[in-house]
């Protein structure tokens, strides 16, 4: 075990949280957001966040890849200590160690497919033909590969879904994160999209860690953590993965 700025965080864990805990406002008008909360997911696990709107589940995964900044607390990701990084040094991890799935899509309209995958990787320090490389790999795995030409507006939500978990896996990322993923598909669409989240995780051994409101989706991952009121109420329910999942 190595302790990382107070935190006891093990070689096998992606994600090390302790005592964290995130505010907003002031006095009467403050509101707590997270409170108190401890964890780690190993590197590999496919992690569900369950629990009501409000509870503090997508502000959990934004701690998780350094968008936002708890006001106390440990926060260690792939061995690196997030409190120690400004935000730039943060971008930079994010683009070698994070992949975000978000519910809307954040596609640039202005770019292509291709360029949509292939560009944060650029920015993330691979050269202009490997990162064109990994994206059109990447996209032919999400069955894209007649349509990296395209722009979001001429693609359909699905697709540009696919696009979007095509530019997490692309970097071989440490861990994803996935908020409410499906939110803005149908539920045929929707069901596709997750079968996919859940192979590019195996096949690139990739850390997941999936918000959702559903719990036979939850019930594909390897460990459920139930969350009301800006804390953990429930962190280790190990439960079995459903048939075609495992």
């Amino acid at each position: 075990m190595n302790d990382i700025s107070g935190i006891s965080s093990s070689a096998a864990d992606a994600v090390a949280l302790r005592g964290v805990n995130l505010s907003l406002g002031r006095g009467a008008a403050r509101v707590h957001i997270l409170r108190d909360v401890s964890l780690t997911i190993g590197r590999g696990e496919a992690v569900a966040l369950l629990g009501p709107s409000g509870s503090g589940k997508s502000t959990l995964l934004m701690v998780m890849t350094g968008l936002e900044r708890p006001d106390t607390g440990a926060v260690v990701v792939a061995g690196q200590d997030l409190r120690a990084l400004d935000e730039d040094a943060l971008a930079r991890f994010r683009g070698r160690h994070v992949g975000i799935v978000f519910q809307a899509f954040h596609l640039i309209p202005t770019m292509t497919a291709l360029e949509n995958v292939a560009t944060p990787l650029e920015l993330a320090g691979a050269g202009a033909r490997v990162a064109l490389i990994r994206a059109e790999r990447e996209l032919a795995a999400m069955g894209l590969a007649q349509r990296v030409h395209h722009y979001p507006a001429e693609l359909s939500g699905g697709e540009q879904q696919r696009i979007a978990l095509a530019r997490a896996l692309a970097g071989d990322p440490t861990i994803v994160v996935a908020d409410e993923p499906t939110g803005n598909l149908d539920e045929t669409t929707g069901r596709d999209i997750i079968d996919l989240l859940f192979h590019g995780h195996r096949e690139h051994g990739t850390t997941l860690v999936l918000v959702t409101h559903d719990g036979e989706l939850a019930a594909s991952c390897d460990r459920v953590l139930r969350m009301h009121s800006g804390r953990i109420e429930e962190p280790f329910v190990p439960i079995v993965p459903a048939a075609g999942r495992s």
